[in-house]
Parts: structure tokens; sequence; C-alpha cells
């Protein structure tokens, strides 16, 4: 993402509205000039990459969108190492003691720094030649860090990662988002409802499967204590909505005015419609190796049931329930079932507390004989629904047994 210093957003009454640059053949010319620098920057340092940079700015009055693509460049495409023999700390710790002990009080210059370079080579046995020491003392500031890898996008790749970090950077100042996530597949609704417990944000949830769902998530403004922390695992979210077919979201915003010296509101709107592209990739098939051997085994075994996955979502006060799998018979029976393979114990309380709440009699529930559930806090005889015990694998015929 963005720092707040290279977002470009401009206001048109309460709206606030971020800057989009267009797919034009100037942006993509841009953005190729910086992809090629960066190319052939590869194995020199951070530090002559960035004057590199500051050079191809020059005087131009768009240099923010230049500096922007190159920080997009340098944190999401680029991997710096430090290089040196030893440990920089370490060097700088050996080479001070050698200073202390040949020319006390002396005015550090780069002859003497030679100079207490070879002494130390001669120390560790010439393994080590004095210019790597001299390279290698301060390898670890940012400036004199080498780029190892550099994993080139395509100019159209970068400029939709500017889009989004653009828009992404509306939310630093968010005190409240309203989503509305439409009528979906079920497992579009499990990855943004993954993704929202991944990155630990506080929201109220409520809606159906038929209806939709409405999400209430507290801004960094709202919180007691604004953190950017906060703010940015919120602009996390973003990248993981785009995944979903329909939605639409409102976002009050706190904006300082600096002219005015104080700070007003304002509103940010964006749908499913909004042409921004996602860089992350798009939900797994299954949520672990589990589900993928119970998936196989189930279409080995000779059955009328049919297996099908994410297809229900349990709505639950605040919450939603998204059962694994649902099991259909041809007589018209349904039964959803529900795979508890995780052992962390509040995804276990959670989890429990889901089912007790769900009120649902078609569900079933399949677990871990490995579980300290007792640990937990987890009662079993709490739950008043069927349950299947497994070890290793989750076999389809002792599922079968409960439902027949």
């Amino acid at each position: 993402m963005l720092p707040t210093e290279l977002l470009i957003h401009r206001s048109n009454g309460e709206a606030v509205i971020p800057k989009s640059l267009a797919m034009s053949k100037d942006n993509r010319a841009i953005a190729q000039e910086l992809i090629l620098l960066f190319q052939q920057a590869t194995g020199g340092t951070k530090g002559e990459l960035n004057r590199q940079l500051q050079e191809l700015e020059g005087e131009d009055t768009d240099y923010r969108i230049k500096r922007g693509l190159a920080h997009l460049l340098t944190t999401a495409f680029s991997t710096f190492e430090t290089h040196s023999p030893l440990e920089p700390p370490m060097l700088r710790e050996r080479i001070f003691a050698l200073s202390a002990q040949t020319a006390p009080g002396s005015v550090a210059t780069q002859q003497t720094l030679q100079q207490l370079a070879e002494a130390l080579s001669q120390e560790l046995a010439r393994e080590i030649l004095p210019t790597q020491i001299q390279t290698g003392l301060y390898a670890d500031l940012p400036e004199n860090q080498i780029l190892t890898q550099f994993e080139p996008p395509t100019a159209d790749a970068l400029l939709h990662r500017y889009n989004l970090a653009q828009v992404q950077g509306v939310f630093y100042r968010a005190s409240r988002i309203t989503l509305n996530a439409h009528r979906n597949d079920p497992g579009e609704y499990k990855l943004l409802f993954r993704y929202l417990k991944l990155f630990q944000l506080m929201s109220y949830i409520e809606g159906d499967a038929d209806h939709g769902f409405t999400l209430t998530i507290d801004g960094p403004t709202s919180l007691f204590k604004s953190t950017p922390r906060y703010g940015l695992a919120l602009a996390k979210l973003l990248p993981a909505l785009l995944h979903v077919t329909k939605w639409s979201l409102v976002a009050e915003l706190q904006i300082n005015d600096t002219y005015a010296g104080k700070t007003r509101v304002g509103r940010f709107t964006l749908n499913a419609d909004c042409g921004l592209v996602s860089h992350y990739p798009p939900g797994k098939t299954y949520d672990s190796m589990l589900e993928e051997s119970f998936v196989d085994r189930w279409f080995k075994t000779k059955t009328e049931w049919r297996l099908e996955r994410e297809v229900d979502l349990i709505p639950i006060p605040g919450s939603v329930m998204i059962p694994d799998f649902r099991l259909v018979h041809p007589d018209g029976r349904s039964f959803l079932l529900e795979i508890v393979g995780y052992w962390r114990a509040d995804y276990l309380r959670k989890k429990f507390s889901q089912v007790r709440h769900s009120g649902r009699d078609d569900l079933i529930l399949a677990i871990s004989e490995r579980l300290n559930l007792e640990k937990a806090g987890v009662k079993i005889s709490e739950i008043n629904i069927p349950i299947v015990w497994f070890k290793d694998q989750l076999s389809p015929k002792a599922v079968l047994a409960v439902l027949e």
C-alpha cells in the first residue's frame, strides 16, 4: 500500500475521490520505464536505486505519481538483503574494539578504517578480506542493502496496483464502513468473512444468504486510540472484497482540514463495478487437506447422498456460520456437515458457541478425537446434535451411518 504522503485524493463536497490512473499510452510508458529501471538495478544497493529514481523524477509535476509507483515496486515486487561476511553489528563491535586498542582517541579516517580492516582480517586468519569487512561494516543500513530479486509486473498490473492502493488509503481515516454484500455464491461470502477474521476487524454482521449480508465495520478513527495498524488492516480487506461478485459500501471518514484547522466529515462510496483489480489469489477450493481427502473418498463411495460444498449460510446474532458441506438425498432430505479439526482453544470455543446458537436440527458435527476440548472449555454435553468422531481422516461411511 501507499504511505499517507503519497496518497492523492480530492474532495467534491463531502465526497472523497482518490486518484486513478487510466490505462493510457503515457501512463503505461511511465510504468514500464520504472519497471526497467528496477530490473537494471538488480544486484545494486537501495541507495543507488533511490538516486536513479530521483533523477527519473526530475522536476516533473507528476513526481508523486512516479514516487508512488516506485514505492509499490519497492515494497511489493522487490527483495532487499544485507550482504556481509559477518553480522554488521558484530563487525562493528570487533572494529571498534580494535580501534580502542590500537589508536585510542584518534580521529576516524578512511585510512585508519583500512588499517583496522586489515588487522581484523589477519585476526580472522584471512578468511574475510579487508574490502569485505569495509563493505559489510554498515551493510545493514537501508541504503546499503542489495536488491537481490525483482519480480517485474506488467505495466498494466502496476497501474492497477496503484489505483487499488489509492482507494485503500481512503480507509486510513475511516470511522465506520457499511458494507452490503448482496446475494452471492456462499464460497465468496466465506472468503470475505475469512479475511475479516484474519485482519481482526471489529464488525457486526446481519442478514442471510437469500437476501445478502450487511457488515458494519469499525474504522480506525472510531477507536479509543486511532492506530495506523488497524487502518492498514482495514485497507487490506479491500482486495479480498473484490473477489465478491455483488457488493456496495459507504465509508464515513474523519479528514484533517489543514486550512480550517479542524477535522471535517468525509464520505466515500464504492461498489462491485469499480473496475479495481485484486492481487489476492482467489479462495482455495478446500480449507484443508482433511476436507480435500474427505471429498475424494466420498466420490469413491457408493451412495445416493449428494455432497455439495459451502452452499448454506447460517445467520447467528452478530455473525454468520458457513458449514463445510451440504448432504442431499433424492427423497428431499438435507443435512449440513461441519468439520471441526482445528485445535486452537479460542477457535473451538467460538465454533461450538456458533453451533449452540444456530438453532438448527439438520446440522452434523465431525470432530477430531485429537482435540483437547476439555482444555478449551468446551462441553460436548451441551451440544444436542449428531456427532461423528474421527482421528486422522473423516470416513464417509461414518457420516453415512449417522445420516441413515
